[in-house]
């Protein structure tokens, strides 16, 4: 393996899956947040906590201007760093990924991922827009998804390693099964009522669903990509063979 190119490989993905899906977030899912938190100041402008001035009109905007010209940056690096296990992962595991090239292996295994570490644990879980929920609150919540994330990469990992030691391989899906059920009940939901307006939340939701997975979409086809033209792994052939 040459690593120098293996590192340039899996960090170019990552960054670049990552601004993917910096500029999706700013295309459709900006918008509900605009509303989400026009909901909130209205609501401190009723309570008499803040005054709908001119002033803090201008302070707000300038906030929001400032919020979305960091998506890019923040996708980059969130990119960067989830691209960095990714291809590690994939790295030690492409040898035995189903598929004919490494497009396809990349795919499956960002599939596997996607699934994982957000569709399932996004069940238990659903997102909700930031103002949503009790600030207080915000430590629980987020303990709770990254509990749940935590519980369904490493049993995904765990009963892989299984699945390839058994020959009913079918038990390995079952156990996961299992394990993911039990924290569905096990686990406490979410402590704070959506009191949003459901088309608001249910927009917030489908949006950040789309930029989520257009982000695995796109770091499974690159370093796929990448991995097929550069091939890091590729042994040297000797000058002394023939």
């Amino acid at each position: 393996m040459k690593t120098s190119l293996f590192i340039a490989i899996v960090l170019l993905a990552g960054c670049t899956a990552g601004i993917i899906h910096g500029l999706v977030n700013l295309a459709i899912v900006e918008p509900y947040l605009d509303t989400a938190i026009g909901i909130e100041n209205e609501h401190l402008f009723a309570t008499g906590e803040a005054e709908n001035t001119a002033e803090f009109q201008a302070e707000y905007a300038a906030y929001r201007i400032w919020q979305k010209g960091g998506q890019l940056l923040a996708g980059a690096i969130l990119g960067t760093s989830i691209g960095a296990l990714f291809g590690i992962v994939f790295g030690f595991s492409r040898k035995v990924l189903p598929g004919t090239g490494f497009i396809k292996k990349s795919l499956f295994l960002a599939a596997i991922m996607w699934a994982t570490l957000y569709v399932i644990p996004l069940l238990k879980y659903p997102a909700n827009p930031p103002t949503v929920g009790d600030p207080e609150t915000i430590v629980l919540r987020q303990a709770l998804y990254l509990g749940f994330i935590a519980i369904s990469g490493f049993g995904a990992l765990g009963f892989y390693q299984i699945y390839k030691r058994i020959n009913k391989k079918f038990l390995a899906f079952v156990g996961y099964a299992a394990l993911v059920s039990a924290a569905f009940v096990i686990m406490p939901a979410n402590p704070d009522p959506v009191t949003a307006p459901e088309d608001l939340v249910n927009g917030f939701r489908i949006t950040s669903a789309v930029a989520v997975s257009a982000f695995w979409l796109s770091v499974g086809v690159i370093l796929g990509a990448l991995w097929q033209k550069l091939q890091p792994d590729r042994i040297p052939q000797s000058k002394f063979s023939n």
